[in-house]
């Protein structure tokens, strides 16, 4: 197997993120509904208040070899707010190309948006200022949605210790598009 680093993402690997999401996309029948741009990407991740957070997965040449790290999967992911529970990290992507699955790169994410992330010596802007992920930030909870027929991913989350609150508490999510918004807001 090769050699798998996961890290935060930079700003110029927005191009790789955009691919992957759209990769993802696919993948649930939804590739339609994919409006994000690269530039929004930027913005959006890389500014001053990121509204997200990205780690990716690079698989690292082996020694002697010209080419550089690939990009094969990444993490997007942000903070919120719980009444109940207080602070949470919401997992809003997760994904690996297919032909990289079943080697725990997936796992990897997971579990680097858990950890501990203490005198790890990060150089991300963000993650200088913020200092840590889930843990380290205080949080109670690591929410994520995956569809109902992607068993796999399922299988995954349940053998990470992650509870189906569909099964357990029958919870069900709900969005407004942006023309709903409006309507609410009256305009």
């Amino acid at each position: 197997m090769a050699s798998v680093r996961i890290r935060e993402a930079k700003e110029g690997d927005c191009g790789n993120i955009l691919r992957l999401i759209r990769e993802l996309a696919e993948y649930e029948k939804l590739l339609d509904q994919v409006k994000i741009t690269e530039e929004a990407l930027r913005a959006d991740g890389f500014g001053e208040n990121p509204f997200y957070h990205c780690l990716v997965a690079e698989i690292l040449p082996a020694p002697g070899q010209p080419q550089g790290p690939c990009v094969v999967g990444y993490g997007l992911y942000y903070f919120i707010y719980s009444t109940w529970t207080g602070r949470n990290v919401y997992l809003e992507d997760i994904y690996v190309k297919p032909e990289y699955r079943g080697q725990g790169i997936g796992s990897k994410i997971i579990r680097k948006v858990a950890e501990v992330r203490r005198g790890m010596g990060l150089q991300a802007r963000a993650w200088k200022s913020n200092g840590m992920v889930a843990l380290d930030k205080g949080c109670s909870q690591f929410r994520l949605a995956v569809l109902d027929w992607n068993k796999r991913a399922m299988d995954l989350y349940k053998a990470l210790g992650a509870q189906d609150l569909t099964e357990a508490e029958g919870w069900h999510s709900f969005r407004f598009e942006r023309e709903a918004m409006r309507e609410l807001a009256g305009k």
